[in-house]
């Protein structure tokens, strides 16, 4: 599974299961996703695109 983090949202790439389990491990610390973004953007603002395994 992958996962690209950009300025205004975020791309998962992957099988269905894989983004399943993803978001409801990143459910238990953020209610919406846009609270995932926000929080991504303001401890690295110098990235534009990240990939994270």
């Amino acid at each position: 599974m992958k996962l690209y983090v950009l300025e205004k949202g975020i791309v998962l790439t992957g099988k269905s299961w894989e983004i399943k389990q993803k978001l409801k491990e990143f459910q238990l610390k953020y209610e919406f996703v846009s609270d995932w973004i926000h929080d991504i953007h303001s401890s690295k603002k110098e990235r534009v695109l990240t990939r994270i395994k």
